[in-house]
């Protein structure tokens, strides 16, 4: 029991000396560290005052560095002031010389005005006193020509008016006899000149064209094997060929004619593709309605296809590249068509040949010709089928499918529906003149012959004067004889005009007609 109270007395004072030796070992690091700190301070205040030092002396260097550069660019500055002083300095010099100088040429020049106008106002002294004696001068003229004019009014017993009327009358009628007789001259001499270099352009178109002169005919009759087809052809009761007429919209004609049958339609299209259908079921033997359907069809494919194709080689032969397909199709189509008996593919071809050749003779558009020649016709086509005339449907037709303007205006001119607007289409229209009424070319019906030449004397016989009408030629020369009191030279010479331009505007013919009028005079006396 007593061992227990010294152990806890030795323990107690164990942590009473660990106290008291904590507290002095605290004031003793305390103490080494404010020592340290104090040596700390005056190091750090030892080295503050040096980098100080040393930033006084770097700083008194920079400004004395600077002071200097100052000064120095300062003393350029200067320089730089007293050279541009100088050179401003230099030009107000010259500006003032300069303007000395206009100055002294002003002066000089208001001398030289001053002059002037002194000279000037001497001049219009001078002139007011010529004019004051120039007004006496006309008034004693006018004095004198009165006079002289009432003198020779009484000698010619006339008024001055009526002498003249009767001068302007006289020189009226002198004017228009010399009028006539240079616009006789001009117009015979540019015909000349005219006709020898037409001649010349033409004769080398048509040397050069060398075309066919005889008119293609189309041909509607189908050869038969024998006259024992044409039952075949009929069928039990009629029904093949009525199945074959109303597949092809044809009319089939089988008569006496020894083996042979006749397709009659006015689309000749029609016609080809029912003359093609026909020749194959001849040749095939076997004709029903079934067959005749199926081979109708083949043969409508074929001549569409022989259409384009030739619509084609067509553009081809004649150069033309670049159009429409419906404008190939109707250039194709153009072979199963006539006018006159003349085949129209064929007429546009050597229309175009001549146009393409007389326009390089003339140095103008070649393809451009060409290709307005081979449609002037392409509406001849379509009559069939729409209103209107082959040459309005053709400018509709080619305005549609984006053709050029110059080339519509051939196709619109070619028979002077319209006015021609370029070169281009006046070749044109002479082509189509020279195909149409070279010898073989078109053949022309009777009526139509006669009406022509009766429109032809009808129109001549119409004005005062005229004693006799002659067509002559088949109607491409018409010749008029007057009466020589009653039509002069003059009147003549306007009178063939007159006729030729009314022709123009009121009969429809192929090619040109001449008009010859013809005045004679006879004395006619007898010796007894």
């Amino acid at each position: 029991m007593e061992g227990l109270p010294i152990t806890a007395l030795v323990s107690a004072l164990g942590v009473l000396a660990a106290a008291v030796a904590f507290i002095f070992g605290r004031r003793a690091g305390a103490a080494a560290e404010r020592e340290q700190q104090v040596r700390s301070k005056t190091t750090a205040e030892d080295t503050a005052n040096r980098l100080l030092d040393e930033a006084k002396r770097e700083a008194e260097t920079i400004r004395k560095g600077a002071v200097v550069a100052g000064k120095e660019e300062l003393i350029q500055l200067r320089e730089e002031f007293e050279v541009e002083v100088r050179r401003r300095r230099g030009e107000v010099e010259r500006d003032e010389r300069r303007i000395q100088d206009r100055e002294d040429q002003l002066e000089r020049r208001v001398e030289g005005l001053d002059g002037r106008d002194r000279e000037l106002k001497t001049r219009v002294t001078v002139l007011d006193t010529r004019d004051a004696g120039i007004a006496e001068r006309e008034q004693e003229a006018n004095r004198l020509v009165g006079e002289q004019q009432r003198r020779l009014e009484q000698l010619a017993g006339l008024s001055a008016a009526d002498a003249k009327a009767e001068i302007v009358r006289r020189l009226e009628d002198q004017a228009l006899a010399d009028a006539a007789s240079r616009l006789r001259e001009i117009r015979d001499s540019a015909k000349r000149n005219a006709d020898r270099e037409a001649r010349k352009i033409v004769a080398l178109a048509v040397q050069r064209v060398a075309a066919e002169t005889t008119a293609e005919t189309t041909v509607s009759a189908v050869a038969l094997p024998n006259d024992e087809m044409k039952g075949r052809i009929i069928g039990r009761e009629g029904r093949n060929i009525r199945a074959f007429e109303l597949a092809t919209g044809v009319d089939v004609i089988i008569d006496d004619t020894p083996d042979t049958v006749v397709v009659s339609c006015f689309d000749p299209v029609r016609r080809e593709t029912a003359r093609l259908a026909l020749e194959k079921l001849v040749s095939d033997g076997r004709i029903h309605p079934g067959r005749i359907e199926e081979v109708v069809a083949k043969a409508r494919l074929e001549v569409d296809a022989a259409i384009v194709e030739t619509g084609e080689q067509a553009a081809y032969e004649v150069g033309v590249a670049g159009l429409h397909p419906e404008l190939v199709r109707l250039i194709g189509r153009m072979r199963w068509r006539t006018s006159y008996g003349q085949n129209i593919l064929a007429h546009s071809k050597e229309v175009a040949w001549l146009a393409g050749m007389m326009a390089a003779e003339l140095g103008l558009d070649v393809a451009t010709a060409k290709r307005g020649a081979l449609l002037h016709d392409v509406g001849k086509v379509l009559t069939h089928e729409h209103e209107g005339t082959h040459v309005q449907l053709g400018v509709e037709v080619a305005t549609k499918y984006g053709e050029n303007p110059i080339v519509v205006n051939c196709i619109a001119a070619h028979h002077d529906d319209v006015p021609h607007e370029s070169e281009v289409s006046v070749l044109v229209q002479a082509a189509d003149s020279i195909s149409g009424s070279r010898p073989g070319a078109r053949r022309e019906a009777f009526e139509t012959y006669v009406k022509r030449l009766e429109g032809l004397e009808k129109i001549a016989s119409s004005y005062r004067g005229v004693e006799r009408v002659f067509a002559i030629q088949a109607g491409r020369e018409i010749r008029v004889v007057v009466t020589p009191d009653q039509v002069d030279d003059v009147r003549a010479s306007a009178l063939s005009e007159e006729i030729a331009r009314r022709i123009e505007s009121e009969l429809q013919y192929p090619g040109q007609i001449k008009v010859v009028v013809i005045r004679e005079t006879r004395s006619v006396d007898f010796a007894r």
